[in-house]
């Protein structure tokens, strides 16, 4: 059976080491007046990437792409030589703000994705400082999502449920974690979470019943 020759080496560390070389190499990208936006840094550190990733993977990739909607799961997308599919979710993350909770995608549109074997949902997180107007990536992570332990993460209660990263500050990594087990914790937890949806929803429907029945018997003015 064929395997990621990035997710199933060290070769996706090294890519992570030369991300953070990269973006710490560019001339100073910000102002006065954008170092305070995060969308600005996050915009600014995106394009980077996606414009001298393919250089970075070399021979692994075949094909590649940085031409997708805002709204798409991916910022940019590539095939290795093994016929691998790989779709890249970049997230950036300022080390000084206290809390940050950034969507990483549905659980729906991530399970469907997950029916190819092939296909790896990629989530590339860079944290960072910023002295004056310089920025100062000091970490990368460049995985697949089920890498992700499952400990730093939760669902938001928006469309079918987002998973999302609980605090960017504590991240915990699985480093080779089995992607059947990954999925099946997530199964685990959607059939505690939707429950529990239900019962919210009830509450706001019984809710909604007492407003109308005190407004059915007002007076009308």
């Amino acid at each position: 059976m064929k395997k990621s020759l990035i997710f199933n080496t060290d070769k996706y560390k090294i890519i992570e080491d030369d991300i953070v070389k990269l973006i710490n190499s560019q001339p100073d990208f910000l102002s006065v007046r954008t170092v305070d936006s995060t969308r600005a840094v996050g915009d600014a550190i995106q394009t980077i990437i996606s414009d001298n990733l393919r250089s970075l993977l070399g021979d692994l990739c075949a094909d590649y792409s940085a031409q997708f909607a805002r709204r798409s799961m991916a910022d940019l997308a590539f095939t290795d030589n093994n016929g691998f599919y790989y779709i890249v979710d970049v997230k950036t993350h300022r080390l000084e703000t206290q809390f940050n909770m950034p969507n990483i995608t549905s659980v729906e549109r991530l399970t469907r994705f997950y029916e190819d074997d092939n296909n790896y949902f990629v989530v590339l997180f860079a944290s960072y400082t910023i002295r004056d107007v310089k920025v100062l990536v000091e970490k990368v992570h460049f995985i697949p999502v089920e890498f992700f332990s499952w400990n730093c993460l939760t669902i938001g209660a928006l469309g079918w449920g987002q998973i999302q990263i609980a605090n960017s500050n504590a991240i915990n990594i699985n480093e080779g974690y089995s992607r059947k087990r990954w999925i099946l914790e997530l199964c685990d937890i959607m059939l505690e979470f939707y429950p529990r949806e239900i019962n919210k929803i009830e509450n706001r429907i019984n809710h909604f019943k007492r407003v109308k029945k005190e407004w059915e018997s007002k007076i009308d003015s």
